[in-house]
């Protein structure tokens, strides 16, 4: 059997059926990497995928040392990224879904199926607000239903607009996660 140095030279000189040889050997150990921080079996493979190809394209860099702990650190930046990149869009999404179904009832007219998935999404919202704690549901409905500002929740209150802020920014958190996990 070829060392994995050998394997990277042969890569280095074209040889592509050595880069296959090194997929082979190791994309077991990519996948469950990538599954310790990524839970979805198809982005799994996007991201092993993603993996492989930076691999390939970094092989010019790569120092001779371990070529499994390299290609470890390359499948962790790639799940960390992922995980970064897709909470953000997550959180993003969440963000807009409130604000859009605190803004639902701002339309004169609507059909019996807007008015149906308005009412469920309420059920959803209350049913969420009521799963996290009181201090957060409470600002979230404030700032998002009642269209309260910071200072003004911060007045009624008697807290800070800083405790506000970051009451906001927690439930924000919380209800995406409860939102989630109610899907």
């Amino acid at each position: 059997m070829v060392c994995d140095d050998e394997l990277v030279k042969q890569c280095l000189s074209g040889d592509e059926h050595a880069f296959r040889r090194i997929i082979d050997k190791y994309k077991a150990y990519v996948f469950a990497i990538i599954l310790n921080f990524v839970k979805d079996h198809n982005e799994v493979e996007n991201i092993a995928q993603e993996t492989f190809l930076q691999i390939y394209r970094s092989l010019p860099q790569y120092r001779f040392e371990s070529l499994k702990s390299w290609i470890g650190k390359i499948a962790t930046t790639k799940a960390i990224d992922w995980k970064r990149s897709n909470a953000k869009r997550f959180c993003e999404e969440t963000v807009v879904d409130i604000e859009s179904m605190s803004n639902e009832g701002n339309k004169e007219y609507k059909t019996p199926e807007e008015i149906f998935i308005q009412k469920e999404n309420k059920n959803r919202i209350d049913k969420i607000c009521k799963n996290i704690p009181e201090i957060y549901s409470n600002v979230i409905i404030k700032f998002y239903f009642e269209g309260k500002s910071y200072q003004e929740i911060a007045s009624e209150t008697g807290t800070s607009l800083k405790t506000i802020e970051s009451r906001l920014y927690r439930g924000r958190h919380l209800f995406k996660e409860k939102w989630r996990e109610d899907r």
